[in-house]
């Protein structure tokens, strides 16, 4: 029995040829002639201009065809690469000549065959890179989807394992002519692709954000719109879409999680010691902490990784800020379009440090409490200072800012936002504020408003830091450098170190002082606060007596081994502070406080006395050995350590006597026993200073909030100056201008709010009904009449009952009187 022809469809074939690819080639030739006069026919039709609604003709199906037959020959070029040599470019010069006047199926459907030949590397992107982008020109949203996804996905493929310099520059020169051209549409295409790239950090070089930011002056208004919002969204843009990126691994992310680092003691005693109510006081406390460290590691990162602008790769970044500040002088533009070149410009002179003296004056035609967008103009103006601005060329717009904004007929908010950024601007430029109009600012943190208030209080806390003077003597606090001054113009502060390397040296001193002494030395000579404290504490409740005479001897142990040279200049150095005679000794003590015994008298006069012996007779075995005095000497100039520990352990015998001298000792102790590193760090010296920079704040947070012993001396070193790059780099927020400002509500927003807080609050009902609708087990007066009696005790109840009831019925219907006198 014979079997039915098979019936060969495209699909089938193409399984078949895939199969036996020299079997078939009969069939490829026949339907490659096929497409070519299909294709043939749509190119004469396009040159007869027939654009009608369905391309050539009412009839789907001829379309239909040769789109099945494009991407047929697609999926086998590579299997016939010589007989399909002119496959590829045929397809482009269809798309080229004729792509408007063809269907909107069929022109997806040869894109896609494009694309698929590009995908297969038969074909080169950068030949058809210009023909992708004026296809997504067309008005077909389903093609520039396609061709857009296609650009980006094929370069960033392109430079995924490694930087092809050659080939992104011919990509990048294709679409910077673009960019340049009249045609808007194409310009508009060309700039979404490399801001796209851009944002994705596959084009993160300078030609992009330059290119980008040329955009801003192209002859469309609609092109500098869009390269103008790019600008200035893309630190938003970059934190909203970047955590979704594919790319981002799981390293990564840990590496942005903030890590608290708190003491193990502490969590200890927070869970494990005290009363209940102490317990949870502790554990509100660290909590309080943790999330205090937490927000200052994620402002910290998100400074870090936040801080780059598309403007900081400018070339001529003065010449930019010129030229677009030459536009928007020009613009006719609406009032949003010049608020936005307004920004730009300003964040330019902010970024770059530039001087653009016109810039200002501008500025403070606008600055007035009424105008539009108001704390916006004011950010730029904020963000346009920097001290390398003369502060004269500033003067006056800082001037306006404070009488339109801070005086007594003032609304609160104009208030608040004008002491905000009087100190936003007086952080970057401190030589703009004078001793008058200071104080006289300071006043408002006596205002009943919330706002004004904490404002003025904020003003006064950056002053403390930066120039104490200028405050009245009741606003200065105890500030951390009482002659502390701000900057002259034109001065720069060079650095001479490593940051964060004077934490490296604190605890290489630590552990090399950790092999002398004993706990209370160490604590001391280590300079660790909360050792220092306990010693402190014990000095001054006399109780340590045995551990204090531990550290005199373990000191007059260590200067048993210096020569008398040394002694002599030790004696020199320290006599200013601190007399060794044993007279005086008495003498400070009987002033101070009146403790010292006799027995305390005779062991410094006995210990100095057999410290002066025994370094005599070392002084004569060295002469003996060397011959003469200059071995006493060199070893003298080699070994400076030894000498600087001789000056704290002969000044800790008398240290006893004051408290506050023995403060000041172990503070100077831990300065002259830093150790000097030879300048080269390793990355496991780049680790430790991070870690000691994380201890150190999350020591001054436990301090801030009373869990430490030195609170007072942790909040003083825990204010910090912020410095002038980092304020330049930072985007200043508008929002953070009119902070604590309370809103008017209205009455819709009002009753929205009431609604909102009775949707997890139940129906009211009476207590009654609550008692009556309880579950869980009855009452203790149910379970009493429930209870299981002896039988003797129920018999006593229900007799006890009947007379109780017998007496009440006589009672009834009578008054009673009381008893009488007579019947008792």
């Amino acid at each position: 029995m014979n079997s039915a022809p098979e019936k060969l469809t495209l699909p089938l074939l193409q399984s078949k040829m895939k199969c036996d690819p020299e079997g078939y080639e009969c069939e490829l030739v026949l339907l490659y002639n096929q497409f070519k006069s299909s294709m043939e026919l749509f190119k004469q039709q396009a040159s007869l201009h027939f654009t009608s609604v369905g391309g050539i003709g009412s009839d789907p199906s001829v379309a239909k065809d040769l789109s099945d037959r494009a991407m047929f020959l697609a999926h086998v070029t590579h299997l016939y690469q010589k007989h399909l040599i002119e496959f590829p470019k045929q397809l482009a010069d269809l798309l080229n000549s004729s792509s408007k006047s063809l269907p909107s199926g069929l022109r997806c459907h040869i894109a896609q065959a494009l694309i698929l030949l590009i995908n297969r590397k038969m074909v080169d992107i950068q030949e058809n890179l210009a023909l992708f982008v004026e296809l997504q020109t067309l008005g077909d949203r389903t093609l520039r989807k396609l061709t857009f996804s296609h650009v980006i996905h094929s370069i960033k493929r392109m430079n995924q394992k490694h930087k092809n310099e050659a080939k992104n520059r011919a990509l990048q020169k294709i679409l910077f002519v673009l960019l340049q051209q009249e045609d808007e549409a194409k310009a508009k295409r060309s700039l979404i692709t490399l801001c796209e790239l851009h944002r994705r950090k596959v084009w993160f070089d300078e030609r992009t954000a330059n290119a980008i930011c040329t955009a801003c002056f192209h002859s469309s208004p609609r092109i500098m719109i869009a390269a103008l919002s790019f600008l200035l969204d893309y630190e938003k843009i970059e934190d909203g879409e970047d955590d979704s990126d594919e790319e981002s691994g799981e390293d990564d992310v840990a590496s942005q999680t903030p890590q608290v680092i708190l003491s193990k003691e502490l969590v200890y005693k927070a869970h494990n010691k005290g009363t209940s109510a102490s317990k949870k006081k502790k554990k509100a406390k660290l909590e309080r902490v943790r999330r205090s460290i937490k927000r200052q590691q994620r402002m910290s990162s998100e400074r870090s990784s936040s801080s780059y602008s598309p403007l900081n790769h400018l070339i001529d970044a003065q010449g930019f800020a010129e030229k677009l500040f030459s536009r928007l002088r020009a613009c006719n533009e609406r009032f949003e379009v010049k608020m936005m070149m307004l920004k730009v410009i300003a964040r330019a002179v902010g970024l770059h440090r530039l001087i653009l003296l016109s810039f200002y004056p501008f500025l403070q035609k606008y600055v007035q409490p009424h105008q539009r967008d108001i704390t916006d103009l004011l950010a730029a103006a904020v963000q346009a200072c920097h001290d390398m601005v003369p502060p004269d060329a500033v003067e006056p717009l800082f001037k306006q800012i404070v009488n339109q904004f801070v005086h007594d007929r003032s609304r609160t908010e104009a208030i608040a936002v004008g002491l905000n950024v009087v100190r936003e601007i007086c952080m970057r430029m401190p030589l703009l504020m004078t001793e008058d109009l200071l104080q006289d600012l300071a006043l408002y943190k006596k205002s009943h408003e919330k706002a004004i208030s904490i404002a003025a209080r904020s003003l006064i806390g950056l002053f403390r830091e930066y120039c104490p003077s200028l405050l009245a003597k009741k606003d200065r606090g105890r500030p951390t450098d009482p002659k502390a001054k701000p900057k002259a113009y034109g001065e720069v502060a060079v650095a001479s170190n490593i940051p964060g390397i004077e934490l490296l040296r604190e605890a290489d001193g630590d552990n090399s002082d950790d092999d002398n002494g004993d706990e209370n030395s160490e604590a001391i000579a280590s300079g660790s606060d909360d050792d220092l404290n306990e010693v402190v504490d014990s000095i001054a409740s006399g109780s340590d007596d045995d551990d204090l005479d531990q550290v005199v001897d373990s000191s007059d142990a260590d200067d048993n081994q210096m020569s008398s040279d040394e002694e002599e200049l030790a004696d020199g150095d320290s006599a200013p502070e601190v007399d060794s005679d044993p007279g005086t000794d008495d003498e400070n003590v009987n002033n101070s406080s009146g403790m010292e015994t006799e027995e305390d008298e005779e062991l410094e006069d006995s210990s100095e006395e057999q410290d002066t012996e025994y370094k005599r007779e070392a002084m004569s075995d060295e002469i003996v050995e060397t011959g003469s005095l200059e071995a006493t000497t060199s070893s003298q100039d080699s070994k400076p350590k030894k000498r600087k520990h001789c000056d704290f352990d002969q000044q800790l015998v008398t240290a006893d006597s004051s408290l506050r001298a023995l403060k000041r000792l172990a503070s100077t102790a831990v300065e002259k026993s830093s150790d000097p590193t030879d300048g080269i760090l390793s990355n496991e010296d780049f680790q430790r200073i991070k870690d000691l920079k994380a201890k150190k704040d999350a020591k001054s947070a436990l301090a801030q909030h009373g869990l430490l012993r030195n609170g007072s001396d942790a909040k003083r070193t825990a204010s910090k100056v912020p410095n002038t790059d980092e304020l330049s780099k930072k985007r200043v927020d508008p929002a953070k201008l009119e902070v604590h400002i309370r809103r008017r509500v209205t009455k819709e927003e009002k009753l929205a709010l009431v609604k909102a807080g009775r949707e997890e609050r139940g129906k009211y009902q009476a207590r009654a009904a609550v008692k009556q609708k309880k579950t869980g087990g009855l009452s203790n007066r149910q379970k009493e009449h429930k209870k299981a009696m002896p039988l003797a005790a129920k018999r006593s109840k229900v007799a006890k009952s009947r007379l109780d009831k017998k007496k009440k019925n006589q009672r009834s219907g009578k008054q009673f009187r009381g008893k009488k006198a007579w019947k008792q």
